[in-house]
């Protein structure tokens, strides 16, 4: 095998599968991460609100089947999932959102409204939180 097919062969499998970077930009599996973030940290932070653990299992098992479906390898997607600065910045957008929300950090009544209203509006978020 000459150099030239051996190169067009390698250059067609890279550009037919997904790069790990790339699974960031992947809009449905980042915004069910921030979802997913933003329940726990109400769950974590408001002491009468738990998180509906199962359910969220569930979610995040959707989410990686719904990256396996958009061509991401299962060694891709754990690595995307195990990745420490995407886990710091999706935290900051999370975090964000709540704070938009008025769960400033630190503020366990304001989280336990927002989780309170989250689910009476029945959002992802709210589906994922079970009051007490």
């Amino acid at each position: 095998m000459t150099l030239r097919p051996l190169c067009l062969t390698l250059a067609a499998l890279l550009a037919s599968a997904p790069a790990f970077a790339d699974l960031k930009d992947e809009r449905r599996i980042s915004e069910g991460l921030i979802t997913v973030g933003i329940a726990y940290e109400i769950s974590e932070v408001c002491p009468d609100i738990n998180a509906r653990k199962i359910r969220g299992l569930r979610y995040l098992l959707a989410l990686k089947s719904a990256a396996s479906d958009l061509g991401y390898s299962s060694d891709e997607i754990d690595a995307y999932i195990d990745d420490d600065v995407e886990k710091d910045r999706l935290e900051v957008i999370a975090r964000q959102r709540l704070a938009a929300l008025g769960a400033r950090k630190g503020d366990v009544a304001a989280h336990c409204a927002v989780g309170r209203a989250q689910v009476a509006q029945d959002t992802q978020v709210g589906r994922l939180l079970n009051p007490r």
